[in-house]
């Protein structure tokens, strides 16, 4: 598939905008009086930001063979 720079520029964008909020999920999760209650909530926050960030990189991947 094909995507122009715009479409690019605007999904990185979002999934920054999306990291930005995961992390700040993380550190206040991690931040509560009894952390291990929402071990579950982190890991899968821990997950998506892994998942967004590898995306982030085949974007900025495909910024360079534009």
């Amino acid at each position: 598939m094909e995507f122009s720079r715009e479409e690019l520029t605007e999904a990185k964008r979002q999934i920054d905008s999306t990291l930005h909020k995961l992390r700040e999920t993380v550190k206040t999760l991690r931040a509560r009086e009894n952390p291990e209650r929402y071990r579950s909530q982190i890991t899968l926050a821990e997950r998506r930001i892994q998942a967004f960030e590898l995306a982030v990189c085949l974007i900025e991947r495909e910024f360079a063979s534009l």
